[in-house]
């Protein structure tokens, strides 16, 4: 019994000592971030997006939410049904889960002791997996504060109160419309790996796409909502990844202004190869020990 303590205590001594490594690690670039904090272009400026927002919701409120709803009831229910079945994956519990328990993981482990490959896999995925945590959770957040707040009535109640009926904090389930919150969590997690897989971004754009536009088939949000959690997810993430890049945590600039993964698709082959070395049996996890050289060896060799 006290060996297991015992071990659980060293485990969460380790994990405090990699966190304050990873906090040591990122407030001591800010200086370099503020060398390269360049002015931003036109179309990313937050008035600019603002602008954006009001323009893209303001145009689905007057065109678009208003005939969704009967257009809806007018589709056979197989077009519904098919929408149901892949519209929760827009849910953040799956992806809060999974990347929280790997950052827990990975801050478990003792990282010094292994070989370089292993170190690089292990320091890339915490990375990536922390940034997906935080831009989903954030904007998840952000998006429940917001929804509460408005009280945009559902479209179930279409026929009862009509498409844009707002109660302020309402604190009604049947009035949290707006913005959809599926759309804010796909439009997140889908920024979040477009930039980590710059080379699959448009793949990952329309599988957001699709999963975004399933709360409107399934009668769940307007066009209005999935376009304001869109523009939030993607909004709050991209300057979230911004933030690193200045920082070269994760991501660079490139010498043009574009963000870029640290990891690069050799690099993370040959950290691939690697760990799935390990895994059968194939090569150590460790380091290896280089032997000091003998005096006696070097003065016979000069």
């Amino acid at each position: 019994m006290s060996n297991s303590s015992n071990n659980v205590w060293r485990i969460l001594a380790r994990m405090r000592g990699n966190i304050r490594r990873a906090q040591m690690l990122f407030s001591g670039r800010r200086e370099r971030a503020r060398h390269s904090l360049d002015p931003l272009p036109p179309g990313q400026r937050p008035q600019d997006i603002f602008a954006i927002l009001l323009l893209t919701v303001g145009i689905a409120v007057v065109v678009f939410d208003v005939p969704t709803y009967p257009w809806l009831r007018s589709l056979p229910n197989e077009y519904r049904n098919a929408f149901r079945a892949f519209t929760d994956f827009g849910k953040a519990d799956w992806i809060l889960i999974s990347t929280g328990l790997t950052c827990l993981f990975l801050l478990a482990q003792d990282a010094g002791r292994y070989a370089f490959r292993i170190r690089m896999a292990i320091g890339s995925l915490f990375t990536y997996a922390a940034f997906i945590f935080y831009s989903v959770a954030a904007t998840g957040l952000l998006a429940i504060a917001f929804k509460w707040s408005l009280g945009r009535a559902r479209p179930k109640l279409y026929e009862q109160v009509g498409p844009v009926r707002f109660d302020f904090l309402a604190f009604d389930g049947t009035y949290t419309s707006f913005p959809s919150g599926h759309s804010t969590t796909v439009a997140a997690l889908a920024t979040a790996l477009a930039f980590i897989f710059p080379a699959y971004r448009w793949l990952i754009v329309v599988a957001a796409f699709w999963l975004a536009f399933s709360r409107v088939m399934v009668g769940a949000h307007y066009p209005s909502d999935v376009i304001a959690g869109t523009l939030l997810g993607v909004t709050f993430t991209f300057f979230t990844v911004r933030a690193m890049a200045r920082r070269r945590v994760g991501f660079h600039l490139s010498s043009s202004g574009k963000i870029e993964p640290n990891m690069n698709a050799r690099s993370a082959r040959a950290c691939v190869r690697a760990v799935w070395r390990v895994l059968r049996g194939q090569r150590g996890l460790h380091r290896v020990p280089v032997e000091p050289v003998r005096l006696e060896e070097t003065d016979r060799t000069t």
